[in-house]
């Protein structure tokens, strides 16, 4: 498992609601939605490889049990990277949309990164960044037709395509909470200084591994037209309020401006 004095420093957390939380390792955010002291809650997705112990120790202040399930929105690296360890701990079912099983079966790989989609940093080096399948066997199942969250009354899924084929965002609508995932996002992920910085602004979803922009626009409008009170992204921090509706109408107003890059393998 992860070193706790490497890990320590490069995690932090935020209480979005008294029932969602966030933890952030290195860029990349999951959530624990469930109350503080009961058993039941869910885990959304498993941030970067190596903070297996981190997520564990932090389960374990606020819960009395392992997640009743893990719940992955996608399939990129950053948001699986201690899915298998957690699995291997808990012993708790993993669930995502059928059409991103592929991606986490070893049947498929994702297509590379867009080096083209900008000169920034984080732009630069994704192609360090891996795209390969990983392979939870039979230990992940597709989530529910009928919409529901296992462990989680009241949310639901809702299927977002345009990042990944199977992206997932969850919403509480008597509540008005989201889950979206990188759908879209609350910093400009291509630019290293705002990610350094978690400069808050609603953005479209991270470029250089999004391959369907059509898609991801049509997922955005249909976000959009939530109207959610508060929002969780996959990066940045969570935003809430008149602040978070009208950054989120005037992106799918504007998406091929604000969002798609204007070069690029997918643009």
């Amino acid at each position: 498992m992860a070193n706790h004095l490497f890990t320590e420093g490069m995690t932090a957390n935020e209480e979005a609601a008294p029932d969602l939380l966030i933890l952030r390792t290195l860029f990349v955010n999951m959530c624990f939605i469930g109350v503080p002291g009961n058993r039941s809650w869910v885990l959304v997705d498993t941030g970067m490889t190596g903070f297996t112990d981190s997520i564990i120790r932090l389960a374990e202040q606020r819960f009395t049990g392992p997640p009743v399930a893990i719940v992955l929105t996608h399939g990129h690296f950053d948001h699986v990277g201690s899915v298998i360890e957690l699995v291997q701990y808990w012993g708790t079912p993993v669930y995502a949309h059928p059409l991103e099983l592929p991606y986490l079966t070893g049947m498929k790989d994702y297509q590379k990164s867009d080096l083209g989609v900008g000169r920034s940093l984080l732009s630069g080096i994704s192609f360090l960044c891996p795209n390969d399948a990983i392979d939870l066997d039979d230990r992940i199942a597709p989530l529910p037709l009928d919409g529901s969250v296992p462990g989680a009354p009241g949310w639901k899924w809702l299927h977002t395509p345009g990042h990944t084929p199977g992206h997932v965002s969850l919403f509480h609508e008597g509540r008005r909470l989201l889950a979206a995932g990188d759908a879209f996002i609350t910093v400009k992920q291509e630019s290293a200084l705002a990610v350094i910085l978690q400069e808050k602004e609603i953005h479209g979803p991270p470029a250089y591994f999004t391959t369907d922009w059509q898609a991801a626009q049509r997922s955005v409008a249909m976000l959009a037209g939530l109207k959610p009170e508060i929002a969780v992204t996959g990066h940045g921090h969570y935003m809430h309020g008149m602040e978070l509706r009208n950054q989120l109408e005037r992106l799918a107003a504007d998406f091929e401006h604000i969002a798609v890059p204007k070069q690029g393998r997918y643009a």
